[in-house]
C-alpha cells in the first residue's frame, strides 16, 4: 500500500482506516466487552498504523485486525491483573442500545449479527488467549497461522485454544428465545409484577435456577451493591427491593434484543438485559455502575 508523503498521504491513509473503523470497533468489543475500551483499542491500532511503515502492509484489513487483536489482548492481561476478584464475577458487558422503534427488516438483519449480553458474559470467563482465538477465529474468520502470530504460539496450540472456548461457549450460552414480540411479553410481565408488588406474579416469570448479575462498580455499596443473585425467589425479592423505580422502566433493544432502560427525571440509574427461555427469564444482567452508564447512548438521554 503506498502510503505517499505529507499530509496528502497522512489524509489517504486515514481515510483508509476509517473504512476499517466499524470492523475494528466489533473485534475490539467482542474481545472487551466495553465500549469505551474497544474505541480506545482502535485509536492504539491507528496510531500503530500511522507511526509504522505502511507501504509494507500487503493486507490491510487483515493487518489492522490482527493488530487490534494484539491491542485487546495486553487489555484484557492488564485488566485481570487489575480487577478485584469479587468484583469479575458480577461484570456486566455494556450494552449496545437502540430504541425499540427502530425495528424494521433492515435493521433486524444487523440486529441478527449482533452478539447478545449471555454470550459477551461467557467471553468474559474465558481466558485471554482462548478468548482472542475464539473471537478472532470464529467470529471473524481470522486463520489460525495469523493468530498463533500474535498469541506467539504454534498453529496447533492457538487451534486448540479456541477449540476449549468453543467447548466452554456451546456448554455455557443458552438457547435463548429471539423473537423480539417473546420477549417483550416476557419483560412486560416482569414490569407488571414488579410495580404491583406481586411477588407469586414474579415468580411466575422467573426459571427456578435464574442468574441475576449487578453490576454497580467498585464504588456503590448496601443494597445496590454489585452481586449475584441465583434463585427465583431470591431474584423476586430484589425486583421487590426496588419496585419503586419499574415505573420509570422503557424497553430498548440490548444487542438486538429487548431490555430495560431505567432513567427516573432523565437521570440514568441502570439498563438490563434478560435471557429469556421457553417464556421464563432464566438471566438478568443488570449495568448500574454510574461512571459507565454516563458513557452509554441512551436513547431519551441525551447520552
Amino acid at each position: 500500500m503506498a502510503r505517499g508523503d505529507g499530509v496528502d498521504g497522512t489524509d489517504l491513509l486515514a481515510k483508509r482506516f476509517e473504512e476499517h473503523r466499524g470492523h475494528l470497533r466489533a473485534v475490539a468489543y467482542r474481545m472487551l466487552g466495553s465500549l469505551a475500551e474497544a474505541d480506545d483499542a482502535v485509536q492504539e491500532t491507528w496510531l500503530k498504523l500511522s507511526r509504522g511503515d505502511a507501504e509494507e502492509i500487503r493486507n490491510l484489513g487483515g493487518w489492522l485486525t490482527t493488530v487490534t487483536g494484539r491491542v485487546c489482548l495486553d487489555m484484557l492481561r492488564s485488566r485481570a491483573t487489575r480487577r478485584e476478584d469479587p468484583l469479575s464475577e458480577t461484570f456486566v458487558p455494556d450494552p449496545v442500545i437502540s430504541p425499540l422503534s427502530r425495528i424494521d427488516p433492515e435493521q433486524e438483519v444487523l440486529h441478527a449479527d449482533q452478539v447478545g449480553l449471555a454470550l459477551l458474559v461467557v467471553l468474559e470467563n474465558l481466558e485471554p488467549a482462548q478468548r482472542l482465538a475464539f473471537v478472532l477465529h470464529d467470529m471473524f474468520a481470522v486463520p489460525f497461522d495469523d493468530i498463533a502470530q500474535v498469541l506467539e504460539r504454534t498453529p496447533a496450540a492457538t487451534r486448540q485454544l479456541a477449540s476449549r472456548a468453543r467447548r466452554r461457549v456451546q456448554g455455557a450460552e443458552p438457547a435463548r428465545e429471539r423473537d423480539p414480540g417473546r420477549q417483550r411479553e416476557v419483560l412486560e410481565a416482569f414490569l407488571a409484577a414488579s410495580k404491583a408488588g406481586d411477588f407469586q406474579a414474579l415468580l411466575a416469570v422467573l426459571h427456578p435456577d435464574v442468574v441475576l448479575r449487578v453490576d454497580s462498580g467498585a464504588l456503590v455499596g448496601g443494597a445496590a451493591a454489585s452481586k449475584v443473585v441465583r434463585g427465583a425467589a431470591a431474584v423476586a425479592e430484589e425486583a421487590m427491593l426496588f419496585r419503586q423505580f419499574a415505573q420509570y422502566a422503557r424497553l430498548a433493544l440490548l444487542n438486538g434484543d429487548v431490555g430495560v432502560v431505567n432513567v427516573p427525571e432523565g437521570r440514568p440509574l441502570s439498563v438490563a438485559g434478560v435471557t429469556v427461555v421457553d417464556g421464563r427469564i432464566t438471566e438478568m444482567y443488570i449495568l448500574a455502575d454510574p461512571d459507565r452508564l454516563a458513557r452509554l447512548d441512551l436513547p431519551g438521554t441525551g447520552g
